[in-house]
């Protein structure tokens, strides 16, 4: 295992050149919320609009969608026409990444339209960040999993974690499951792990138990698909995005205490991060 350390992670780093637009920077489609739950869907939206990724698009319900015209303005809105994740938005092929999960349900819908939104960006080749509620849809039909597009990212909590090992065999090894996806698993936690298809395993040493809150990897699943889009590799955007998540909690857990801050706090100053790794 090897650890991440500003130092390298200031070598991924891209620059934005002086001519250029937001079309160049990457657009990223956020699959999130539902009427039961709006706010993952602003949290991670929220997030992404930090990532410095070019465009978001929101589809979402009526209700996450209002949200987040209130409080996210520079992101589009695309609405479902159910209480939940029922129908895919038009033209994939205009999106560099997708972002399911946050707050999504498992609703018979929503699988059945999480079936054909896997098999479209396979076809397409768009990278995906499967999170949360999505990732519990693969691990009732693990079928699913060989239509993951090459190169996306999985954000696995350890329940989450241990119902997608037991999905494709009792005792399946993390290492394993990451080459069947063919994508980065991100096993949330206390100094997280990312694991590689190629079986390589780095700690990610920021972050502590003031993460520990509602939200918080609704944010991380944001902005890491949104560095996806920017253009990032899977591998790049786990661990930037898992460092920068980490060092913002450490930011607030200094400035705000670790019981005081919460995960919109968290959406809100990831810049303080992104500015401590450019300038270290």
């Amino acid at each position: 295992m090897k650890e991440l350390t500003s130092d390298c992670l200031k070598g991924f780093l891209k620059g934005r050149d002086n001519n250029s637009h937001k079309g160049c920077y990457g657009h990223l489609l956020i699959i999130a919320g539902c009427q039961d739950m709006p706010g993952a869907a602003v949290l991670a939206t929220s997030a992404a609009l930090q990532s410095g990724c070019g465009l978001v698009t929101l589809h979402s319900t009526r209700r996450a969608l209002d949200s987040a015209a209130a409080n996210c303005p520079p992101a589009m809105l695309s609405q479902d026409p159910g209480d939940c994740f029922s129908q895919l938005p038009r033209d994939l092929s205009r999106y560099n990444a997708v972002c399911i999960g946050p707050g999504l349900g498992k609703a018979a819908c929503t699988m059945k339209a999480f079936s054909n939104l896997l098999e479209q960006c396979s076809n397409c080749g768009i990278p995906m960040l499967i999170d949360a509620d999505a990732l519990n849809l693969l691990a009732e039909k693990p079928d699913e999993m060989e239509h993951i597009p090459s190169g996306s990212i999985l954000t696995p909590h350890p329940g989450e974690l241990k119902r997608l090992l037991d999905s494709v065999h009792a005792g399946t090894d993390i290492t394993v499951l990451s080459e069947k996806c063919r994508s980065v698993i991100i096993a949330k936690g206390y100094r997280s792990r990312i694991i590689l298809p190629e079986g390589d395993v780095f700690i990610n040493p920021t972050g502590g138990p003031g993460l520990a809150k509602a939200g918080s990897g609704d944010v991380l699943a944001g902005l890491t698909a949104g560095l996806l889009a920017r253009g990032y590799s899977a591998i790049e955007a786990s661990m930037l995005g898992t460092w920068i998540h980490g060092t913002t909690g450490d930011i607030l857990s200094r400035s705000m205490t670790m019981e005081s801050f919460n995960s919109l706090h968290v959406a809100q100053n990831l810049y303080r991060a992104f500015h401590k790794l450019y300038s270290e």
